[in-house]
Formats: structure tokens, sequence, C-alpha cells
């Protein structure tokens, strides 16, 4: 079914809504939960906690990629997850070495991602960044995958991911500074 279609069963408070969600996107989201979480309840709970957020949400909201807004729910509520079992001893799993290797950047806000969300500037520093800078900035900071898949997948060292990512880190940091 098509994005718009979900939508409009959103709005039209149509229950389908939600099983057409969790059959388009429920894999996508898996995968989104799945690399900030260890535990497979934890992540099937977020998962399922999406559908409801964006029960909640539709509307007055009205998504022009359904995708996007529901990969971000599931982020969103998976870090909070990650957050509340890991408060006494943070550390450990990507999730934590994803937000400390930022928080270099922007600073010790534990909302970094929803701040530059919501000021636009983190797509406009990726707009101009080359493709490949960009694809390892999102694997690595959105989607929290470690650096040795990163590695992988553009048939790199980890050596030179780490480094390439210290750079848009670095160029982030300038970036941001720029427009303050």
């Amino acid at each position: 079914m098509e994005d718009a279609k979900i939508v409009e069963l959103y709005i039209n408070r149509d229950e389908h809504a939600i099983s057409e969600s969790s059959k388009k996107y429920g894999p996508y989201c898996t995968s989104i939960a799945g690399n900030i979480l260890d535990i497979r309840e934890d992540v099937e709970e977020c998962v399922s906690d999406t559908w409801l957020h964006a029960w909640n949400a539709i509307p007055p909201a009205r998504p022009n990629r359904l995708s996007v807004f529901l990969g971000r729910i599931t982020r969103n509520l998976s870090i909070d997850r990650f957050r509340k079992e890991h408060a006494e001893k943070y550390g450990g799993g990507q999730t934590a070495i994803c937000l400390d290797e930022l928080s270099e950047v922007v600073g010790g806000d534990s909302r970094i991602e929803e701040e530059m969300i919501q000021k636009e500037t983190l797509e406009i520093f990726l707009r101009r960044l080359p493709k490949q800078d960009k694809d390892m900035f999102l694997l690595r900071y959105w989607y929290m995958m470690p650096v040795e898949i990163i590695a992988g997948r553009f048939s790199l060292s980890e050596g030179a991911v780490k480094m390439r990512l210290l750079r848009i880190r670095k160029n982030l940091r300038e970036y941001l500074e720029n427009e303050a």
C-alpha cells in the first residue's frame, strides 16, 4: 500500500493503518531498533510502540515521508529505552559510543539529535557532504551501525572509516560554530 493511503488510514482513525505500517515498515523499524538495543524483546516493544506513537501523532502530523517519520519514532523510542536501561552504567554498545562521539561535536546535551533536527542544521550540513561521507555518517550516527560493518560495506579498513568519521565530526563542529 502506498504511504499516502496509509497516512489517510491514520487520519481516518482506521486501525488497518497499524497493520499496513507494520507490514510495510516493520523490518525497517526492527533494523533501526536492533542497531540500538541488544535485547530482542526490547526491539519488538519499541517497534510496537512506534505504531502507537504514529497513531497518536497522525493527525495532526501529516508526514510526507512515512518511512522517515516512523524511523524517527522508532529511533527515539529505542534511544530512550537504551538510556533508561543504562542510566547507571553508561557505556558499552554502539549507542553509547555513537552518542559519545557526537557529544564531542555538539556538547553534552542528552537530546543532541532532536536539537539538530529541529534546527535543520544537520540536514543542510549533510547535503554539502560527498555521498559516501554522508552515507557513512548516517549509517554510524542515525542507524548506529558498528564501524566494522560500515568498513565492510565501503570496502575500507576500520581505521579509514574512523578517520573519515572523525573528519566529518570536525567539519560538523566547525559548521555548527559558524552557524551559531
